[in-house]
């Protein structure tokens, strides 16, 4: 995507407008819960409200906008072709408001998507729409379907930078105004490419004007808030595509002029975080989280003195996580908590090394969870790869100082992620 230079005021998003996508997607969509949670208000000594996206109809809030542009597609033109570039909620968000309205739908996924997105995408659109998997990376996938929109004439739904989408996703902040039982005083709302933010913040800037809004990125991919900050847009070199559902190099023209207006701050959290919070919410209170769906409730700790006593609201966007993940996501969880820890060691090629590394090193209560060596002929010295899990996360320091003093020489290797997941 291009750079942008500063431009104008953001066009503004009606009420009129929303209150009529809240009509056009009544029996739709759910009007999802707004719902205290016990346990988050007791550790933030706040009132924290969950708004319950993670149990829409297609398990996020994309619906919500999606049905509202295509409607209005539908209203404007005779039985249109719809196209949308998505690898996950905004595709199927997309074939199912196609399904409804009986439109023709064609679907570009990246060629790598799992295989359980695509099927949800298929199972959605039923027979009113098609999945073309192109593409290594979204941006290829993205630029094929435009093209391919350009040669058909075909109508192409945004994932977040048209107004209809916007309108369509202001209906959250809506349900949230609706619903709450006194004055919220912060609302917490993930950001990929704004769409989200953009609409719920146009919402309480008219209707609730005091609230706080503050916006939140994972920390590999922080376009929005950089954007913000530079005064401009402009595409990420480089984004960790974890969080997937806000993994965006570029926010849009639109979202990033709306949300630079109508945000109080976007903060960033780190992905290690993210899991973290996804395994407590699963664990301690039985929701099932994707990592965008966890931003909101990550960033509280940032805000922890901030909100005490106040009136808060986490939007949940969604939950469409593959259960494949999830040992991934324990793993980072763990690394952010300081429980794992990798290096790569160099040991003498003589007898004894290792029973020397684990007898003066290590702990009883140290686990070694990976050993990775070979020995190599003619060489005095060889790199191992150990992983070692510890009880509390201070041990590590213990360790890293055993190693200085025994003579092993050692790299430490968390937060080299590109490497790990080589590895592990």
């Amino acid at each position: 995507m291009p750079n942008d230079t500063i431009a104008p005021s953001a066009p503004a998003v009606l009420l009129a407008n929303v209150e009529q996508a809240a009509r056009t997607l009544q029996g739709v969509i759910y009007e999802t819960l707004l719902q205290q949670n016990l346990g988050l208000s007791a550790t933030y000594g706040a009132a924290v409200y969950l708004k319950r996206e993670d149990l829409q109809v297609v398990r996020s809030y994309k619906i919500r906008g999606a049905y509202n542009k295509i409607s209005q597609l539908a209203r404007e033109q005779h039985r249109p072709e719809v196209v949308c570039a998505s690898a996950g909620n905004h595709a199927q968000g997309v074939a199912y408001a196609c399904q409804l309205l009986g439109l023709k739908g064609y679907i570009f996924m990246p060629a790598n998507t799992p295989a359980q997105k695509v099927s949800k995408v298929r199972l959605f659109g039923k027979e009113q729409v098609e999945v073309i998997l192109t593409g290594a990376t979204f941006d290829d996938t993205f630029q094929a379907a435009r093209q391919f929109c350009d040669e058909r004439g075909s109508a192409f739904v945004h994932p977040f930078d048209d107004l209809a989408i916007v309108e369509g996703q202001a209906t959250v902040g809506l349900e949230i105004l609706k619903a709450a039982p006194q004055v919220i005083d912060y609302v917490f709302m993930p950001i990929g490419g704004g769409g989200l933010a953009s609409g719920v913040g146009s919402v309480f800037r008219q209707l609730s004007p005091n609230t706080k809004l503050i916006g939140v990125q994972p920390l590999g991919a922080p376009s929005m808030q950089q954007a913000i900050r530079a005064g401009r847009r402009q595409a990420l070199a480089h984004i960790e595509s974890f969080v997937d559902g806000a993994a965006v190099k570029c926010p849009g023209a639109l979202t990033f002029e709306m949300c630079r207006e109508l945000l109080d701050d976007v903060v960033l959290v780190p992905e290690g975080q993210v899991c973290e919070d996804l395994l407590r919410m699963y664990n301690e209170e039985g929701i099932v989280l994707e990592p965008a769906g966890t931003l909101s409730i990550s960033a509280l700790r940032q805000f922890a003195a901030e909100i005490r006593g106040k009136t808060v609201v986490c939007v949940l966007s969604g939950s469409n996580n593959d259960i494949t993940r999830m040992e991934d996501i324990k793993e980072r969880a763990m690394r952010h908590q300081g429980l794992k820890h990798y290096f790569m060691v160099t040991f003498n090629q003589r007898p004894g090394a290792l029973r020397r590394f684990v007898s003066q090193v290590l702990q009883p209560d140290d686990d070694i969870i990976h050993f990775q060596y070979i020995k190599k002929n003619n060489k005095e010295k060889g790199p191992v790869f150990v992983g070692i899990e510890v009880q509390k996360p201070h041990e590590i320091e213990v360790i890293q100082q055993r190693m200085q003093q025994e003579g092993f020489a050692y790299e430490y290797l968390n937060g080299k992620q590109d490497f790990l997941s080589l590895l592990v």
